[in-house]
């Protein structure tokens, strides 16, 4: 971590004053001194590399790149993050002209223009994560450019004074940039420079390039340009913060091809005298010539007192310019206040999206703005697409009138599959591309390991043995696994539930995400309970078309048990499997519609009671909590009781009693089909967050009740 900081003026505006004049208490200084950036910032995130606070002026964050590099580079870190922040106290002060001072004389910053006479003051902050180029692609980074070279030094005492700059030191750290990356002047396409706007400093800094660029081989250049500009001509002199949003300005211009603009640039300053120079200031956006491949510009940032800074950046090679989505697709949300309003920004979006070369990461950019940056208004939208070309062609296609929700949001609820569900190679996909799913999993897979239950390959390969993930002690603790791992990462998305329900091993997960069980815990309980399962005699289980009372009665006189009521007419039967498929061909033959399950074991029978007192005495080991989060009982329907999720016996009889899923799921199948149960039920809604019905997601009854 290496970071910079400007001034900390909350430490003498604020805290000094509070502390009683006094910087003796550490907890104050620690908090606000800039000396404790780098380490602070290192201490949350967890980093053990070097963690250094730079402080050279404005240069600071450009230096701080350039130290980042060279660690990089002598493989003393592997990663490393660099950067710069500066906030300017109070907000919205101005400042008090002096007529030869570098603060401007009219509150704008014209970097190289005939009006320039001076530098504003801005707030910010800009970071970038910086790698090998190797490992980058490696690991799959998106990679925005490749630093070439860099290089600092200090004018040293060859200067008219302390705060003036140095022709000859700027000079030299441009040159040493370029020999360093091995890069040839005339290579340069764009120069985001220091541009203060200030009398003295713009002619200085062109003067410093015009050694270093514009005296090159004219044979070589052969009448090329140099574009110049500035970040400060937009958002201020960030101070220790300008060099860091400099280069991430200019990594964004090779990386898109697009040449940025100097705003309030009208035409140049007499004394930097362009015209006799390769140089010129671009007043609009422009695409970068098609002959320069690849792209490199070149990132100056000067402090005051000497220390100087230069990188350049190179376009990244093809393969790494941009990855696709790291969720392989996109969702493209859109709202507005009407139809007509609608239409027009979906419009407008996919105009936006119909760029010559459009970067492949073009799709995932806009998804994150649409989602984050803009108000969730009445009548919306939505399309998925994997890259610029799909996106443009389903936003074009879309119907406004047939896509549109008004009013307030739905209420998702989590549903959690039982066993059955499970197949080779079920998490591969998201595991490479989701973080969260990656990290809960793996998180999973070594709990589960050190209970003896190996899931990786079978989780994970594609081409695993299905058998082996089909023995019941594999299943439960598999199916547990994915379905957790992936409901954190909805909810890392911001997807958070309503409620949940689960069926059967689902509401394990139900149970773990609501709090009633520690991860740890929980883990341990389903891969005992699939472990005892798994001992047990095999039976098996039958999917029949019937109504819950016309099943029972065909279980009762096969000797079977009813397993499951998925449904008005949608039920399990469950025990031996002779007396399974005696039933089957029974109800075959009178037209009924059945399907014996691919099961090992005849769940939610009585072939299971030989294990329930052992499985009991597992779960009394574990601590039981009240649930934070409603979830529907397997057993009864009904939204489950804290006395019910307490209780050992609750959870021993869930794997032998009758899972009732219909009950709960009917009205969430139904979609805006109204809820007659939430009269019935009136009373038990009500414990429920903000009156929701559980089974349809609808308010029964005003807000305030």
């Amino acid at each position: 971590m290496f970071a910079a900081a400007g001034m900390t003026r909350y430490l003498w505006l604020n805290a000094v004053p509070a502390l009683g004049g006094s910087l003796n208490m550490l907890e104050g200084r620690i908090l606000n001194d800039k000396d404790f950036l780098a380490t602070a910032v290192s201490y949350r995130l967890g980093l053990r590399g070097p963690a250094v606070s730079v402080q050279t002026a404005c240069s600071a964050s450009l230096v701080a790149v350039h130290m980042a590099v060279q660690s990089l580079l002598s493989h003393e870190s592997d990663v490393a993050l660099a950067g710069g922040s500066t906030i300017e106290l109070p907000h919205r002060v101005g400042h008090l002209y002096k007529e030869g001072s570098i603060s401007s004389r009219d509150g704008h910053c014209r970097p190289f223009d005939h009006r320039a006479e001076g530098t504003v003051g801005g707030s910010g902050a800009g970071a970038v994560l910086l790698q090998r180029y190797d490992d980058a692609v490696a690991e799959g980074r998106r990679v925005y450019a490749v630093i070439r070279g860099s290089a600092i030094n200090n004018d040293g005492a060859a200067k008219v004074g302390f705060t003036a700059p140095s022709v000859e030191g700027q000079a030299a750290v441009v040159r040493d940039a370029m020999s360093l990356g091995d890069v040839a002047p005339h290579t340069i396409g764009y120069v985001e420079t220091h541009g203060t706007g200030t009398r003295i400093g713009d002619p200085i800094e062109i003067e410093a390039l015009r050694r270093r660029l514009g005296t090159a081989d004219e044979t070589a250049w052969a009448g090329r340009r140099v574009a110049l500009g500035s970040a400060k001509a937009g958002i201020g002199h960030l101070d220790a913060a300008a060099g860091v949003a400099g280069l991430i300005r200019a990594a964004l211009a090779v990386r898109d091809g697009v040449i940025p603009p100097s705003p309030y640039f009208e035409k140049p300053n007499p004394l930097l005298e362009l015209d006799d120079s390769p140089f010129y200031v671009p007043v609009k956006s422009t695409v970068w010539p098609t002959g320069d491949t690849p792209r490199r510009a070149a990132v100056s940032s000067f402090g005051v007192g000497g220390t100087n800074a230069h990188v350049v950046l190179e376009q990244a090679p093809a393969e790494a310019a941009g990855t696709p989505s790291p969720r392989g697709r996109e969702l493209l949300v859109h709202s507005a206040v009407d139809e007509d309003a609608l239409e027009r920004w979906r419009l407008r979006v996919a105009d936006a999206l119909d760029l010559p070369d459009a970067p492949a990461d073009l799709v995932a950019d806009a998804a994150h703005t649409l989602a984050t940056g803009r108000r969730m208004l009445p009548h919306r939208l939505a399309v998925v697409a994997a890259d610029a070309q799909e996106a443009r062609a389903r936003l074009r296609d879309v119907d406004t009138r047939r896509i549109r929700v008004a009013g307030e949001p739905p209420s998702p609820v989590f549903l959690f599959p039982g066993q059955g569900a499970q197949r080779p190679g079920m998490a591969a996909a998201l595991h490479k591309v989701a973080p969260r799913f990656r990290e809960e999993l793996d998180t999973c897979l070594e709990l589960l390991r050190g209970e003896g239950v190996e899931l990786r390959d079978l989780l994970l390969d594609p081409a695993a043995d299905a058998e082996a993930l089909n023995s019941t002690d594999k299943a439960q603790p598999a199916l547990f696994a994915f379905s957790y791992a992936l409901a954190r990462q909805w909810q890392e998305w911001g997807v958070i539930p309503r409620a949940m329900a689960g069926h059967s091993i689902g509401e394990y997960v139900a149970a773990c995400l609501a709090g009633v069980f520690e991860l740890p815990d929980a883990l341990r309980l389903v891969a005992a309970r699939g472990r005892l399962m798994a001992a047990l005699p095999h039976g098996s289980m039958l999917a029949v078309a019937l109504p819950e009372e016309e099943a029972a009665a065909h279980a009762r006189d096969a000797g079977l048990d009813l397993a499951a009521v998925n449904g008005p007419r949608q039920c399990v039967l469950s025990g031996t499997a002779e007396a399974v498929e005696e039933t089957r061909a029974g109800l075959a033959a009178k037209g009924v519609q059945c399907r014996v399950l691919h099961t090992s074991h005849a769940f939610h029978s009585a072939m299971l009671d030989p294990m329930l007192a052992a499985f009991e005495r597992e779960l009394r080991a574990v601590p039981l909590r009240e649930p934070s989060l409603p979830f529907i009982s397997c057993l009864t329907g009904q939204p489950i009781t804290a006395e019910q999720a307490c209780d050992p016996a609750y959870w021993s009889a869930l794997a032998r009693g009758t899972v009732r899923s219909a009950p709960g799921w009917t009205c969430w199948r139904r979609g805006r089909t109204p809820c007659s149960w939430r009269s019935a039920r009136a009373r038990a809604c009500r414990s429920w967050p903000a009156g929701i019905c559980v089974r349809c997601g609808t308010r029964p009854w005003p807000r305030s009740r």
